[in-house]
């Protein structure tokens, strides 16, 4: 018993390793298209379900399709109110898995069949083409699933459980208890679900021991409904460290699944009844011949699948008219912080990799992004700086620079270690290039916060000594530094892909570096003009060098972008 108890476990670890190849092959074929689909479509909040399903049942993960979305919600590309119907609609999507199993696992014997598709896979992995072995790998995971499904129903015939004694009688003894029988095996398919990981992995056990007749099709539906729950506490438990809006979405996921459980609860003995008539499953038949047996066993698999389908179905025709008020119930629960910019917090990734290495770099693009955007807001502080006169505003200003400087330290080396992760894994040569790329530009947006940081120190050696600048040295640093933030500002359009043309950088690091010299000569002659002390022009040269240096950071993270582009 114990070995069949091992290889059932065995089994279900198949299950989920094909699940989750399965998942990552179709990302990876389909990842890209799917984003741009998920960023266009989502204006509408019928426009925003209808694609939630169908990228949901596009890549077979709902997880995906959540990250996506908040990563859209985090840059501003889509509100939380856009995200919840698209939320909903990967609710309904998921439930697609549920039927692969019952109408492919259940009503056909795939377990010859897929001996073909493993040797498909393996020859379609070792095509050049990066598409084809993205199919590959969708076709590897897709043999894993149904391999370990096949085993695992197999064991469970071996093991007997419909003349196992104790199994019967511990369903038995559960059976009686009325509502609190279903509150039980919700709160086991919840628990279950989280310690797994995969509301997929515990479907399919609950599929096999209802088609085997051990566990009664009410007690296996509320273990269908704690397993909707349980998926939307883990990614809850997740968000504990992200983001404000990560957290609301994930919020908003859980409420979803909540109330649905609530109310079918409410009306749960009539809501499963209807479904089972829909399905031609009759809960109250007991089968006698072996061929009644199996046919109940086919129909028992329908009937949890169509009450998946039902619930999510049912869930979302209630709630899609209230999605505002959703949005503000999430907003009063988890408020935002008022200075949330001057923590150091990545707002994208996370300590753990996503189920991709497709989706990790997305996430990573856009925490860089975020990483370029924070170091032109430092940037922004030096102007301001330059212009104070009060010691007060200035000490506080420049201890603000000096916190932005340890911001991009640290978020440098946060987001280098999650890319070292990534690399970790199996990447295309297209994904290898890309995270060196990626390595480069983070590393040179680093050294813009360093130059922003020696100028501001420059400025405070300034405004500590006795003297000042004269009128005409403000007049050319103020200059310089506009070529610099209209430099700054011209490097983030392109990384984020607003059709800014990266030759264009090359022509404003050229006319800094021009200013520059031009500005380096002048003060030679203004100095022996004696028009201002040599300390000053030291200080004055300081700011100008650390300007044409920041200049030539940012034409390098525009190169580096560049690179990420062409080998997409």
């Amino acid at each position: 018993m114990t070995f069949m108890i091992l290889k059932m476990i065995g089994c279900l670890a198949l299950l989920m390793f094909g699940m989750k190849t399965m998942s990552e092959g179709l990302q990876k074929l389909t990842g890209g298209h799917l984003r741009a689909v998920l960023g266009t479509m989502t204006k509408h909040r019928v426009g925003g379900l209808l694609t939630g399903m169908f990228v949901t049942t596009s890549v077979q993960s709902s997880t995906a399709t959540t990250v996506m979305t908040v990563s859209f919600v985090n840059a501003g590309l889509l509100t939380l109110s856009q995200a919840i119907p698209v939320i909903m609609g990967a609710n309904i999507g998921t439930t697609a898995t549920a039927w692969i199993m019952s109408i492919f696992g259940f009503q056909f014997n795939m377990s010859s069949v897929v001996w073909p598709f493993f040797a498909l896979g393996i020859i379609l992995s070792y095509t050049k083409k990066s598409s084809t072995k993205s199919f590959g790998e969708f076709v590897f995971g897709f043999s894993f699933m149904f391999l370990g499904l096949c085993t695992l129903r197999e064991n469970a015939v071996a093991m007997d459980l419909s003349h196992n004694e104790a199994v019967i009688n511990f369903f038995k003894s559960c059976g009686g208890w009325g509502i609190w029988t279903t509150l039980l095996f919700l709160v086991l398919g919840s628990v279950l679900t989280m310690c797994v990981q995969s509301s997929a992995a515990i479907m399919a056990i609950t599929l096999i021991l209802c088609s085997s007749g051990v566990l009664p099709i009410y007690q296996g539906i509320a273990l269908v409904m704690g397993e909707n729950i349980g998926t939307t506490v883990t990614s809850n438990l997740a968000a504990l460290s992200a983001s404000t809006q990560a957290r609301r979405a994930a919020l908003a996921h859980m409420l979803f699944n909540v109330f649905g459980v609530i109310w079918v609860l409410i009306v749960f003995h009539p809501f499963v009844n209807m479904v089972c008539h829909i399905v031609g499953f009759d809960p109250t038949f007991v089968p006698q011949t072996e061929e009644e047996i199996a046919q109940a066993g086919v129909r028992v698999t329908y009937a949890l699948s169509g009450f998946h389908t039902a619930f999510n179905v049912c869930n979302v025709l209630i709630l899609i008219w209230f999605v505002k008020l959703m949005e503000k119930v999430i907003c009063k629960i988890i408020q935002g912080k008022k200075d949330e910019d001057e923590d150091f917090r990545l707002k994208f990734i996370s300590s753990g990799l996503l189920s991709t290495a497709e989706l990790s770099l997305f996430e990573a693009r856009k925490e860089i992004n975020l990483f370029a955007t924070r170091s032109k807001k430092m940037f922004g502080f030096v102007p301001q700086l330059l212009e104070l006169k009060d010691e007060n505003e200035f000490t506080k200003l420049f201890a603000r620079i000096e916190k932005y400087e340890g911001i991009s330290d640290n978020m440098e080396i946060e987001i280098a270690n999650y890319l070292n992760k990534v690399s970790e894994g199996r990447l295309s040569p297209e994904s290898k290039a890309n995270v060196q790329s990626m390595l480069r530009e983070i590393s040179e947006i680093e050294s813009i916060g360093d130059a922003c940081y020696n100028m501001a120190r420059a400025i405070n050696h300034k405004f500590r000594s006795k003297e000042d600048f004269t009128e005409e040295q403000y007049a050319h640093i103020k200059h310089i530094m506009e070529l610099c933030d209209r430099a700054m500002a011209h490097m983030l359009n392109v990384i984020e892909d607003k059709g800014a043309d990266a030759n264009h950088a090359l022509n404003l690091e050229n006319e800094i570096n021009d200013y520059r010299q031009l500005l380096k000569k002048k003060n030679v002659d203004d100095i022996d003009a004696k028009l201002y002390s040599y300390q000053m022009s030291v200080h004055y040269m300081d700011i100008v060098n650390d300007c044409e240096k920041l200049g030539d950071y940012i034409i390098n993270v525009v190169e580096a972008h560049a690179h990420v582009r062409l080998t997409y």
